[in-house]
C-alpha cells in the first residue's frame, strides 16, 4: 500500500471512521534511519567528521534488512492494526546537504514500505528538514510526504501529527513555526471538545525522557517551553505523546492522565534495546502499548 500523504493538514484513512466503532490496534514506530548504521560506524560513534567526505558513497543494507522485517512482521500479525506510523527520521541524509543520497533513501524507502498491508504514517524529524529547518528543506520535505503536520481521525480517536523541529529550532522558518502552533491551538480546542474517545499526539523529539522537571539535554526540549507545551497538550484532555528520536525506550508520565511515551528504532540502536516497534491498543476507555522487538516476536503479540 503507497505511504499516506497527508494535504489540506488533514489525512483520511482507509477503513477508518469518524465514530467509535471498537476496540482495534495500531503500530508506532520511529527513527527506520535509512543510512544511520553506516554513518556510526564511519565516524565511529560520531568521533571523527572525516565521514563526510564519503557520505555519497554510503550504504544502507542494514536498514534495508531491520525494515522489511519490520513490514513482514506486521503483516503477519493475526491481529490486523488499522494503520502503523513513523515518528520521524524516516532517512538519514539531510535534504540540503547530501540531496542524492537522499534521493536513493527515499526511493529505498518507498519501495520497501509499499508492501505493507495497510497505512502507513509519516512523522517528520530533525534529519528529515535538517537540525535547523529551512524553506528549502521543509518544501523538500513536503514534495516527498506531503504535509508535515496534520491530523486525522480513526475509529473515533483524534490523532494530531506535528513536526517538532520548529519547537527545537524555528531560526530560519519563524512564519512557519508560528503558522503550526496557530493551528495547533486550534487542534487542541478540537481535543478539548469531547467529541472523540481519545487524543492522541505523534511527533519526534519527545518533550523529556523520563520525568518533566529533568535536565535539557539533546534529547528533549528546553524549559519553560517544555512545561507550557505539555500543559497545554494535558489541558487540552491529550492522554498519550508517541514520540522516537531517542533511538531507546523511555518515556514517563506528565500527571495521572497524560502519558509520554518514546519509543525505540527500527533502526539503529544507541542504547541496550533492539530494533522494535510499539503495538497500540485502543479501548473505548484506555490505551494500552507494548513494545515488541524485531528478534522477539511473542505468539501472544500476534
Amino acid at each position: 500500500m503507497p505511504v499516506c500523504r497527508a494535504a489540506g493538514k488533514t489525512l483520511q484513512l482507509p477503513n477508518c471512521t469518524e465514530e467509535w466503532s471498537g476496540e482495534f490496534t495500531f503500530i508506532q514506530a520511529a527513527d527506520c534511519q535509512l543510512g544511520m548504521e553506516w554513518t556510526v560506524q564511519q565516524s565511529e560513534g560520531f568521533t571523527n567528521t572525516t565521514w563526510k567526505d564519503r557520505y555519497q558513497d554510503s550504504t544502507w543494507d542494514y536498514e534495508i534488512e531491520w525494515c522489511r522485517k519490520f513490514v513482514d512482521t506486521i503483516n503477519s500479525m493475526e491481529t490486523k492494526p488499522v494503520f502503523a506510523i513513523m515518528c520521524g527520521d524516516l532517512l538519514d541524509a539531510f535534504p540540503e546537504q547530501w540531496p542524492k543520497v537522499r534521493d536513493r533513501q527515499y526511493t529505498d524507502f518507498q519501495e520497501i514500505f509499499e508492501n505493507l498491508d495497510f497505512p502507513l504514517v509519516c512523522v517528520c524529524g530533525n534529519h528529515d528538514v535538517e537540525e535547523s529547518p529551512t524553506r528549502k528543506s521543509v518544501e523538500r520535505y513536503r514534495s516527498d510526504f506531503g504535509d508535515d503536520w496534520f491530523s486525522f481521525v480513526c475509529n473515533g480517536v483524534f490523532c494530531i501529527v506535528i513536526n517538532s523541529q520548529y519547537y527545537e529550532d524555528p531560526q530560519f522558518v519563524p512564519e512557519i513555526a508560528t503558522e503550526q502552533d496557530s493551528w495547533l491551538d486550534e487542534q487542541l480546542k478540537i481535543a478539548k471538545s469531547g467529541k472523540y474517545k481519545h487524543s492522541v499526539l505523534f511527533q519526534h523529539i519527545p518533550w523529556f525522557l523520563k520525568t518533566p522537571d529533568e535536565p535539557k539535554v539533546y534529547y528533549n526540549f528546553l524549559q519553560p517551553l517544555r512545561e507550557t507545551m505539555l500543559r497545554k497538550f494535558a489541558d487540552a484532555g491529550v492522554s498519550k505523546i508517541f514520540c522516537g528520536h531517542y533511538h531507546r525506550n523511555a518515556g514517563g508520565w506528565y500527571n495521572e492522565n497524560m502519558e509520554l511515551i518514546v519509543t525505540s528504532a527500527v533502526g539503529l540502536q544507541q542504547g541496550e534495546d533492539r530494533n522494535g516497534f510499539r503495538v497500540v491498543s485502543v479501548s473505548e476507555k484506555e490505551i494500552n502499548h507494548e513494545y515488541v522487538e524485531l528478534e522477539n516476536i511473542d505468539e501472544e503479540t500476534k
